[in-house]
């Protein structure tokens, strides 16, 4: 008896893995089919309108997303160039300035050496002694 147990065992036991290979193999087919659309390309989707309506919703829903994200990326990215032009901008004027004043103080400079000069060269004559005179 314990031999016929065994038997009814092993073939149960193989019925269930014959079982659990069916499902696995169900599961793999319904990914397969459930991801399949995200590889077809556009124009695929359009052929197959009754069957993969769905389908196409969601990848122009994808697109969406992705176009959305990408543009206000790029919108970022334009009012940050935008920005760092202004900022080019300021310093190039800035600089500019800073050249004027910087020309502007040496002159000023040049022209306060040119005074103390003629001072001094004043002063120096007024402390000559006067030539004796008999």
């Amino acid at each position: 008896m314990s031999v016929i147990h065994e038997r009814d065992d092993a073939a149960q036991a193989d019925t269930e893995l014959a079982s659990v290979t069916d499902v696995e193999a169900g599961i793999r087919e319904f990914v397969r089919n459930d991801i399949a659309y995200l590889r077809r390309a556009p124009s695929i989707l359009n052929a197959d309108n009754a069957t993969d309506a769905g389908a196409e919703a969601t990848v122009n829903n994808v697109n969406t997303l992705i176009q959305r994200v990408a543009g206000v990326s790029a919108n970022e990215i334009d009012n940050l160039i935008n920005e760092l032009e202004g900022l080019r901008t300021l310093m190039h004027e800035e600089g500019q300035r800073v050249q004027r004043d910087l020309a502007n103080f040496a002159k000023l400079s040049q022209a306060a050496m040119k005074s103390t000069r003629m001072i001094s060269d004043n002063l120096a004559q007024w402390r000559r002694p006067l030539p004796q005179q008999d």
